[in-house]
């Protein structure tokens, strides 16, 4: 996955009492929120504050687990209570959304990990009356972590460092720098510009300040990729250290000796051939850097299974009739036939899957009876810049519901399994919106993502864009968390069906404006 540089945690505090601030609520707009009556926000903050968080003992949890037995009964875990404040108005790097609204999507996303996982978002006007200021007392009261995103002005800081000392964890975005973070309950000194938690650098490595390490590095680089994803992923590791254990961050670390033994017994040629090859070697390196994940053997004894949220539900109708299995299949297949591909993505939610350059989609009926096959057909970089062509082949397997279906890969020694979704397809087949949750189970990965396709790979017609809306809608997804596919250099893709493949069986799709794309 590419790593984005921006500066990460800028940190500031100037103060002065007498700002506002307003709540929101995941789900409603900022128009909406602003006119909840006073009595459902108060009702709101009880809510959150409903019982009180078990505080974990003075031992840190490690910011990435290393066994899973540390993962407690999902039903015994307490909730864990999150308080962001952004700047009123402030805008995000991610297309310009504002902050508000990545902020309240986030909320959203963090219930897709964990229903405990509650967070409250604020914003920080200086014209909103003192009952909301009490709602916003009454949540820090009983926060596990204070978000604060570009927060600058002076008298919303000198509210924030006043009212948030009993808050145990705080971090600052793009704020001022004044503002003193906290982890663990001790603030985090700002001696230095910087990202957050590399302040920790400019003290004496204590055995508390080391155990913050891992926390600084694995935080500054999800921040600096400025993505939904790892926006969230943020949040995830500063839970895991300081709060409880997130189960889905077990996989990220090594097991120890162990690991290194069953490595070296299952394949310890093949590593000293790589250690000399400089091509290899090279992209050891390169691996190393991401999270540790394993193949065939399972050394590492990791496990994952496909996300159950979101639920996704697939289109009910096509052409006003009700989807039936062949038809889903004919949609998948789509423009094979007139042209040489099925699909072209246009873009991608998944930041790891989807935005891989020139992008086209195979799908086919097999020779073998009830067979069904995809194959993408893709660019990625070399570590020396060459482009190559790269191509997958997925076994697909009808769900019960139509529009719904198990797709499963072997890549490089790992199985994936994926459960698919055709969320909507226009009548002209101009676009389609598939969404999938998938995991590689040895590998330790679950993922999520969804794909936007076109003919052609341009996208939609501005009058399908309400359509398209809703159709992100029902996957959670906002459209400033699309990355857009590189579809200008894609001469000569490997394309092309193996023998005695089939296409449609029940829809002809021909429209000659797309024959010459």
């Amino acid at each position: 996955m590419s790593l984005e540089t921006t500066p990460l945690f800028h940190l500031k505090a100037v103060l002065q009492p007498s700002r506002r601030f307003t709540p929101s609520i995941p789900g409603l707009s900022s128009v909406h929120h602003r006119l909840i009556p006073f009595h459902l926000q108060v009702s709101v903050s009880q809510s959150f504050c409903a019982k009180k968080t078990i505080k974990p003992k003075e031992t840190k949890i490690p910011a990435v687990l290393e066994r899973g037995t540390a993962v407690t009964e999902k039903q015994s875990d307490p909730p864990v209570r999150i308080v962001t404040i952004v700047g009123a108005g402030s805008i995000s790097p991610l297309k310009r959304a504002p902050w508000e609204e990545v902020m309240l999507h986030t909320a959203k996303r963090l219930k897709w990990v964990d229903e405990g996982y509650e967070m409250l978002v604020f914003t920080d006007d200086s014209y909103q009356s003192k009952d909301q200021t009490e709602i916003l007392l009454k949540a820090l009261s009983c926060a596990d972590i204070l978000l604060i995103v570009a927060i600058t002005d002076q008298e919303s800081v000198k509210w924030i460092e006043t009212e948030s000392k009993i808050v145990p964890n705080i971090v600052c975005f793009d704020s001022s720098p004044n503002l003193v973070n906290k982890l663990g309950g001790s603030y985090v000194q700002n001696e230095n510009s910087g990202t957050l938690f590399a302040k920790a650098f400019g003290i004496s490595l204590s055995k508390k300040a080391s155990d913050s390490m891992d926390v600084e590095q694995t935080v500054s680089e999800a921040w600096k990729r400025h993505n939904s994803d790892d926006i969230r992923f943020c949040l995830l590791v500063i839970i895991n250290a300081y709060i409880r254990p997130v189960p889905i961050l077990k996989n990220l670390r090594s097991k120890g000796f162990s690991t290194l033994n069953c490595m070296v017994k299952n394949c310890g040629p093949q590593i000293l051939n790589c250690l000399l090859d400089p091509d290899c070697r090279k992209a050891l390196q390169c691996l190393n850097k991401c999270s540790p994940v394993d193949q065939k053997n399972n050394c590492l004894e990791l496990d994952a299974k496909i996300p159950e949220k979101p639920f996704v539900p697939p289109m009910a109708k096509f052409r006003g009739e009700d989807l039936s299995h062949e038809t889903a299949e004919d949609l998948f297949v789509g423009w094979l036939g007139s042209l040489d591909w099925s699909w072209r993505v246009v873009a991608g939610q998944n930041p790891a899957y989807d935005q891989f350059p020139c992008q086209y989609q195979l799908f086919y009926r097999g020779k073998a009876k009830d067979s069904f096959w995809y194959e993408p057909v893709f660019q990625v970089k070399t570590l020396e810049g060459k482009v190559v062509w790269r191509r997958r082949k997925y076994r697909v397997k009808r769900d019960k519901i139509p529009g719904t279906f198990y797709f499963s890969v072997l890549d490089n020694g790992v199985v994936s399994n994926e459960r698919w979704t055709i969320v909507d397809v226009s009548d002209d087949f101009s676009w389609g919106l598939f969404h999938y949750n998938g995991a590689a189970r040895v590998a330790g990965q679950a993922y999520t993502g969804a794909v936007l396709v076109s003919p052609d790979g341009a996208y939609p017609d501005e009058k399908e864009s309400k359509r398209l809306a809703s159709a992100l809608e029902k996957c959670g997804i906002k459209e400033w968390e699309l990355f857009t596919v590189d579809n200008c250099s894609c001469q000569d893709p490997p394309l092309g069906l193996p023998e005695g493949s089939s296409l449609h069986s029940a829809i002809d799709v021909k429209d000659q404006k797309w024959n010459s794309t």
